[in-house]
Parts: structure tokens; C-alpha cells; sequence
């Protein structure tokens, strides 16, 4: 009997309900146009980007784009290549160029299809594997400084009804007088001066319009402050800040701890009625991000993520971090990664905690799915430093620029002195103060830990202690070292990943001489034969 076709598709492939991470990224359908021509030049600057290359002579050219702008793509380069080619031409009056010399000289454009870390940051790795002398990047950015090539930034500017947004701000703003910082997305920030000038007309008097520049240390993260704020920052917490576009999450926090009050005006609109401005509260999130500080306070070893190679500086904050970890006793393990996801770094579960060296912008990462937390090189100053110092006042910090050259006292450093060290001669261990701190609880736990610092280099007094006149505790058990140094993390090797092997519950008792040597065991002839029948000793068992 012949069988006929299945009714149902064979399955050939993992089902979707037990893939571990979708590393597709959603794209809002709202984000993605159809242009004309016209559109397009206007939208991708076409016109100004073909100017600041011929002004700076490259000849390479990388463009990188986010997702949701790739289908642009295509359009762009052969808009951008027809614009260069055509300029070259009419640059020579004096004779016609022809088709070899033309290809010969032209420009080279190349699409970055896929971005090295996140679409706001230049890819300079990518652009680098091409050979690029620059780049330009298209769309949203944090326009984090670049460490190795030059940029050309075009935002792609975004419509917006103005009118609606003059409506929302009167319903938020009651009072004329009201002081106000307006600030916008990226891709809408040419709105925030024609806004300005709007609503001056219907009576506001106290408003300040942001522009965009390149200072991601800001107290207006890459934008322009009011008068006064440069010298005293605390002028701005008698502004609100009305922003158009809902900011990322790492934005937000660094705003709300600067002004009075945020009011966000959605751009994407789900409904028919005009969008109005809603307040922002992070009241929760700076909660849980709290929550995770104190957390980490007792981790023993930390994993440093590197997620950017083109950021200015972040080898400087490589090795503050380092410092940090280091000056508390504590082990660190140093990861380069692109992209972060739970299964990457699921994979080294020594690890008790992450410290991520990103832009200032995407560094923030908050999701259910990592094993083990990952907090900013701000949050690890706070996790470090001592419990009684440790003061928690809502500010937020993302930018790590800021805080390089800044001295962190962290738990158990600079509590005793060389003058207090060198007055305790009479062979005593100055350690022995650190070992009988008391411990603190681990809320990830529910126990309490020993505030013994195993890492901690020794001091400059205990150096000078001789051999004689000093008193050293042995540790208790067996503990793995690196360099004479117990390491915490190896200890977790040694016991998490070594075979023990198959041991006894029988105690083996020794005879000894009168040496005081272990006697040897006897020689016995042992058992002989075949299977039939055995033969032991001078008797023989069947």
C-alpha cells in the first residue's frame, strides 16, 4: 500500500520554543519609509556627505548603517558614488577625464552590513577590515568619542508634527513662566529651535533650546546646557526637561538626577488621537539598580566585558577598573565581547559578577535571562567602597570618561598608616585586623561572608618583617594558589571542576618500627589456576 504525502511538514530544525536567545532584532515597521529620490537626498544628506569627502580627500569610505535602514542601503551608495563621480568630473576644466583614469581615481564606498557592538557607536573594527580612512554613520548615535578614524555623522532627519507637540507642552506646562530645557532624540533634534520659537509666540518666556554636540560628559549628556550650569551644576534642578522621544534607559537615569522633572513626547503614536507628554519616573529602576550594588559588594571574583574597541579611552578604563578590583583583593578575568547575551557568558559560571566597558549609552543592561548581574564601571565604585561610606543619593553616572582620574577608597584600604604599622613591633601580623573584621551578609546567599581579603597584596610593613619574628597562620585545608597567593577562582576550579575519583570509607592502619619508618607489607603467593579449579598456597580449591 502506498502511502500518500504527510499532512503535516516534517520537523527539520529546532523548535522556536527551545531556541535560548532570538538573535534576530525586532524592527519597528514604523521606522522603515519608502523615499523618492528627493526624499532620499534630503533624508541621508547626500549632498553634505559628498562635500566633507572630497574635503577631506578620502578614498575609502565605510557606511555603516542600523538595521532599519539597510533597505536604504543600495539607494545610498549609488546616490552617494553618482554624486562623487559627477563632481570629479566638473572639477577638471581643462580636459575631459577619461574612463581608465576615472576608476582608477574614484572613490570607493563599502556597506557595513552588521555592526562589531551596538548600531549608536561607530564600528571602526568593521571599517578597519575594509581598509577605511572614514566613516559614516547613519541614524541615532551616542557620538561617543572615536579613538582611530575620523566620522561623518548624518542623523536622518525625522518629520514631526509641531503643532501637536505645542498642544501637548501647553497641557503639561500650564505656567508661562515655567523653566523649561528642550531637548529631542537624535533624528528629531532640528525640531527643538523651530519648538522654541513656537512656543515663545503663545507666551513662554523661561524656555532654553538644547543643540547637539559632541560631549557625552555633559550634564546634558551631548547637548548644550543653560547659562550657569557649567559653574554650578545644581542651577539645572530648577529646570524641567521636556524630551521628545522616549530616551534610552541609561539617558534617562543620568537626566533624572540633574533637573526637576522629565516629560517625555512619544513620537510613535498606537491610536488615531495625537500623542501627549507623559512624566518620567525611574524611582524602580535606580531601586533595582541599587539593589544589584549591594548584591556585588561581596563577590570574590569579577569578569571585565570589553564591549568596545573604538570608544576613546576605554583601554584608560580597563585599567581603573582593574585598579579597583585589585585595591579590594579581589580576582578579575578580562573578556572581549561584540554582541552580549546570556549564553556567552553563561559559560563561566566562576564568575560571580560583571562589570561591562561600553558607551555610555548601551552599558546599561538590564535582563532576567543573564545568570549573573552586569553592572557599569560607576556601580563597581559604589559596590566597592565601604558599607559606612557608601552614600546612595539618586545620582547616575554612565559616561566612564567622567570618571577616570577619580580616587575610589575602597573596602579595607587606607585604615591604618606606615606611622601605626611601624609601632607594632613585637612581631605581631598587622593582617590579623582585616581577618577578624566582622562579616557581612550576602543577600544573593542568605549567608554570611568573611571580609578577608585573599587577593590583597601585602603591605610595605609586613615586607619588612624577617622570617624570624614573624607569626603566619596556616590556612585552613588545602587551598589552590597562583603565585603564592591563594586565588579564590582557582579554588572554585579545583573543587567544581576536578574528579575526585572513587575513594573508601576503610581507614588504612600502619605498623611502624622502631625507626618510627612504615613496615612494608608482607610478600604472599597469591592465588594460581584456571577457572576450574584454584590453587592457593599448598591447598587446592575446586
Amino acid at each position: 500500500m502506498s502511502l500518500g504525502p504527510p499532512e503535516v511538514a516534517p520537523v527539520l530544525s529546532t523548535p522556536d520554543t527551545h531556541v535560548f536567545e532570538d538573535p534576530t532584532p525586532a524592527i519597528d515597521p514604523s521606522l522603515v519609509r519608502t523615499f523618492s529620490d528627493e526624499q532620499l537626498y534630503l533624508t541621508y544628506e547626500i549632498k553634505r556627505t559628498v562635500q566633507e569627502i572630497r574635503h577631506g580627500k578620502y578614498k575609502k569610505i565605510a557606511l555603516q548603517f542600523p538595521d532599519h535602514m539597510l533597505t536604504d542601503a543600495p539607494r545610498v551608495f549609488e546616490a552617494l558614488q553618482k554624486e562623487l563621480d559627477l563632481q570629479k568630473k566638473n572639477e577638471d576644466v581643462t580636459e575631459a577625464l577619461d574612463k581608465v583614469s576615472l576608476d582608477s581615481e574614484r572613490e570607493r564606498l563599502c556597506i557595513l552590513g552588521d555592526t562589531s557592538y551596538g548600531a549608536c557607536c561607530v564600528d571602526e573594527v568593521a571599517a578597519e577590515h575594509v581598509s577605511a580612512e572614514v566613516v559614516v554613520h547613519y541614524g541615532r548615535t551616542c557620538l561617543s568619542p572615536t579613538q582611530r578614524l575620523p566620522v561623518i555623522y548624518v542623523f536622518t532627519f525625522r518629520p514631526l508634527d509641531l503643532d501637536a507637540v505645542v498642544a501637548s507642552f501647553q497641557k503639561t506646562y500650564p505656567e508661562k513662566d515655567h523653566k523649561v530645557v528642550l531637548m529631542a532624540d537624535i533624528p528629531y533634534s532640528e525640531h527643538v529651535q523651530p519648538l522654541q520659537s513656537a512656543l515663545e509666540k503663545v507666551g513662554y518666556t523661561n524656555l532654553f533650546s538644547t543643540s547637539v554636540v559632541h560631549n557625552p560628559s555633559s550634564l546634558l549628556p551631548n547637548r548644550t546646557v543653560p547659562a550657569g550650569v557649567d559653574e554650578d551644576a545644581t542651577v539645572l534642578r530648577d529646570y524641567s526637561l521636556f524630551h521628545i522621544s522616549e530616551p534610552p534607559t541609561s539617558l534617562l537615569l543620568n537626566l533624572t538626577s540633574r533637573v526637576a522633572s522629565i516629560d517625555i513626547y512619544p513620537t510613535i503614536s498606537e491610536g488615531s488621537e495625537a500623542p501627549q507628554a507623559m512624566s518620567a519616573s525611574t524611582a524602580q529602576i535606580l531601586r533595582r539598580r541599587y539593589a544589584l550594588v549591594t548584591n556585588l559588594s561581596t563577590v570574590s571574583v569579577f569578569g571585565i566585558l570589553i564591549n568596545t574597541l573604538s570608544v576613546k579611552n576605554y583601554m584608560e578604563a580597563l585599567a581603573h577598573v582593574q585598579d579597583l578590583i585589585t585595591r579590594a583583593g579581589k580576582k578579575y578575568y578580562t573578556f572581549v565581547v561584540g554582541k552580549v547575551n546570556a549564553a556567552k557568558i553563561a559559560n563561566f559560571s566562576e564568575v560571580d559578577g560583571w562589570v561591562i566597558i561600553g558607551c555610555w549609552e548601551s552599558s546599561l543592561i538590564e535582563s532576567k535571562d543573564f545568570w549573573k548581574p552586569i553592572i557599569t564601571p560607576f556601580e563597581l565604585a559604589l559596590a566597592l567602597t565601604d558599607e559606612r561610606d557608601r552614600i546612595w543619593t539618586g545620582e547616575w553616572n554612565s559616561d566612564f570618561q567622567s570618571l577616570l582620574g577619580k580616587k575610589t577608597v575602597v573596602r579595607g584600604e587606607g585604615t591604618r598608616d606606615d606611622e601605626s604599622d611601624e609601632q607594632d613591633g613585637e612581631g605581631i601580623n598587622d593582617d590579623s585586623d582585616s581577618e577578624s573584621e566582622a562579616p557581612v551578609f550576602d543577600l544573593r546567599t542568605g549567608r554570611y561572608v568573611s571580609q578577608s581579603r585573599p587577593m590583597a597584596r601585602p603591605s610595605a610593613s609586613a615586607s619588612k618583617k624577617t622570617a624570624a619574628n614573624s607569626l603566619i597562620k596556616r590556612a585552613n585545608g588545602d587551598l589552590a594558589q597562583i603565585g603564592g597567593e591563594v586565588s579564590p577562582a582557582a579554588e572554585y576550579l579545583r573543587s567544581k571542576r576536578t574528579w575526585q575519583g572513587l575513594g573508601t570509607d576503610y581507614e588504612i592502619a600502619y605498623d611502624y618500627d622502631e625507626e618510627g619508618k612504615i613496615k612494608g607489607a608482607a610478600m604472599e603467593e597469591g592465588r594460581g589456576g584456571v577457572a576450574r579449579g584454584y590453587v592457593v598456597g599448598d591447598s587446592e580449591r575446586s
